[in-house]
């Protein structure tokens, strides 16, 4: 039997209230990742920043797993939902952070900000491959519409080719919206903060020693680069490490949990939108006209999708 069916329409528009009330406080604090990566990357290296700020986010996670008895043999996650965190660590622990700081040095944050425009829509093709929701025929004619505005920006920006960095920022696209729809799927078993917790959780036995490596091995140069860092750097590694890999998280997988994970991933339209300005306040970069207009144009296609119905 359908649960939602079971369910009366008034707690489930209740539901979905406050899951986009949750995802709006998601996406306003990882509207300004790029920009604070940015940061970053100007003086540390792109990997171990990217990598770094999963390891910090997990002292955050295992000090809260900790504190609320999440170890214990009840609450502990249980047979297929280890692969199920493992993929969603894959996504937005790794995947999403790595290749956006990698495309973060050769392009402007308002730049990412147009490619990483199609991550709700992409959200939802992940969401119905594994989470069982059924977008109708109108929002997938949004995805290939928003597709072909995004490539089409990048070829413009690129001179008539995609660069390195472009590929980087889709597959920082693909690889996030993976983690957003198995992850938002698993919060429906776990709760919201469990799901990230227990993702970072999962990677840290990897991607320490791997950090540490980065920071100390003489051929990497980072232990220079971090005792002659200066504060904004600092800054920067602090809040995507804080806030875009843990705190935001809290929010965005309980309001995917609450509202379903294709619904409340189109609150990522307004992303583009934050970013931009964050990029102008945060660095100084300009908001040429055809960047605005693309924004524009990306936003208004995956408003048009948020209007189209989605059966779970």
């Amino acid at each position: 039997m359908n649960k939602s069916a079971a369910l009366p329409m008034q707690h489930i528009d209740h539901a979905e209230r406050r899951g986009l009330l949750l995802g709006f406080i998601g996406v306003a604090i990882f509207s300004q990742t790029l920009p604070f990566t940015r940061m970053a990357v100007a003086e540390l290296d792109a990997t171990f920043v990217a990598l770094a700020r999963a390891v910090l986010a997990s002292a955050l996670a295992l000090t809260m797993l900790a504190a609320t008895g999440a170890f214990s043999g009840a609450k502990r996650p249980r047979g297929n939902q280890w692969w199920q965190l493992a993929v969603t660590a894959m996504g937005v622990v790794v995947g999403f952070p790595l290749f956006s700081s990698l495309a973060m040095r050769d392009v402007p944050a308002a730049h990412g900000a147009i490619i990483t425009g199609l991550l709700p829509l992409a959200t939802a093709i992940f969401a119905a491959w594994f989470g069982r929701e059924r977008p109708s025929a109108g929002f997938w004619l949004c995805a290939m519409v928003g597709s072909v505005l995004v490539v089409s920006f990048a070829l413009l920006q690129g001179a008539g080719t995609l660069h390195r960095a472009d590929w980087l920022l889709f597959a920082a696209m693909v690889t996030g919206a993976l983690g957003y729809a198995t992850g938002g799927k698993l919060a429906r078993q776990l709760g919201g903060t469990q799901t990230i917790a227990w993702a970072l959780v999962v990677s840290l036995p990897v991607l320490l020693p791997l950090v540490g490596a980065l920071a100390w091995l003489p051929s990497t140069h980072q232990a220079e680069a971090l005792a002659h860092a200066s504060s904004r750097a600092w800054i920067g590694l602090a809040y995507v490490s804080a806030f875009s890999m843990f705190i935001g998280f809290l929010f965005w997988y309980s309001g995917l949990a609450a509202g379903g994970v294709a619904r409340v991933g189109q609150i990522q339209l307004l992303q583009p939108f934050m970013t931009l300005i964050g990029g102008w306040l945060l660095l100084g970069e300009s908001l040429d006209t055809p960047t605005v207009l693309f924004a524009l144009a990306v936003i208004a296609v995956v408003g048009i999708g948020r209007r189209t119905s989605v059966r779970r």
